[in-house]
């Protein structure tokens, strides 16, 4: 599978996530105002990677895409309320997101930490829903979501930002520090994507280990392209500012290692992805064309203009 059709199949996943997305949160008596703000961020676009990954690992084991589709839209909701706590002026103070004005500018900034914390709540809601009726076994379920609030939490997601906040404006951070900052801000829930998925087809625990090991390293080449990105993407291309990392001091890997090492950097993560998948073929997978995407993508994460 090339890339461009990596592209498509990751457009495809969206779709569908966008799909449920667009009606998850209706008929919860939410207070008008606050559900405006939490679905203006919620449904401002983005590539839905994360679940679009909790997807396709959940079908690479044999699951069924409608089963477990609401427990890979919330892991929407917990990467949209990050980006909102994100641009607040207490962390990264941006403006502009994916091309619109950041939460706290379209609305202010108390609703913006409230939609954030309603967005992650809501966000275990859609999770245990997969368990009733039986769509997905409850086990399974609460593993899966496990591994999420872990991934989500002070170990991961959010000790992450917190470590991002302490390196800022910081000299000398270095190399191995950068790793573990971006494993735990950007990899974990990445990471937990691809293991949830696993987890609630009823993976083995060399599926599960393999999903672990793709995702980790799609996570480190994601943010690796992340960081190119910010030095040689566009604002309008990429819906939010450039050149904000060095504006605010943060170290990159181009701050660090230079543009060209970041490249290689970013596609060797990318290669150890698609060999994290190698010997799955045929034996403990359900669904190949499955892993061609997941193959394809990691390649297609690290050429990305966006």
């Amino acid at each position: 599978m090339s890339e461009g059709n990596a592209k498509a199949g990751l457009a495809r996943r969206a779709a569908v996530v966008e799909a449920y997305l667009s009606t998850c949160l209706r008929g919860r008596d939410i207070p008008e105002r606050l559900l405006a703000s939490e679905e203006y961020s919620l449904l401002g676009g983005g590539k839905r990677l994360r679940p679009a990954l909790a997807l396709s690992f959940a079908r690479l084991f044999g699951a069924a895409e409608a089963a477990v589709l609401p427990f890979a839209a919330s892991l929407e909701l917990i990467h949209t309320y990050s980006l909102i706590h994100d641009d607040l002026p207490a962390m990264d103070d941006d403006d502009l997101r994916r091309g619109r004005p950041s939460n706290h500018k379209q609305f202010d900034e108390p609703t913006a930490i409230l939609a954030g914390d309603g967005l992650l709540t809501e966000s275990f809601c859609l999770m245990f829903s997969c368990a009733e009726n039986g769509r997905v076994p409850a086990e399974r379920v609460l593993r899966a979501a496990r591994t999420v609030a872990a991934a989500a939490g002070s170990g991961g997601m959010v000790g992450g930002q917190v470590l991002d906040m302490e390196y800022t404006a910081r000299p000398g951070v270095s190399l191995d520090e950068l790793r573990v900052m971006h494993a735990k801000k950007t990899g974990a829930l990445i990471t937990a994507a691809c293991v949830a998925g696993a987890q609630l087809a009823g993976a083995d625990e060399n599926g599960v280990a393999r999903a672990r090991e793709y995702g980790a390293h799609l996570g480190a080449a994601f943010q690796i392209a992340d960081d190119i990105l910010d030095v040689v993407g566009d604002t309008k291309t990429l819906g939010k500012p450039v050149g904000s990392d060095e504006r605010q001091g943060k170290t990159t890997y181009p701050s660090l290692v230079g543009l060209d090492e970041s490249r290689r950097l970013a596609a060797e993560r990318a290669g150890l992805a698609r060999a994290a998948l190698d010997g799955l073929d045929g034996v403990d997978i359900v669904v190949t064309d499955e892993a061609e995407f997941l193959r394809a993508l990691a390649r297609y994460i690290v050429e990305r203009v966006n």
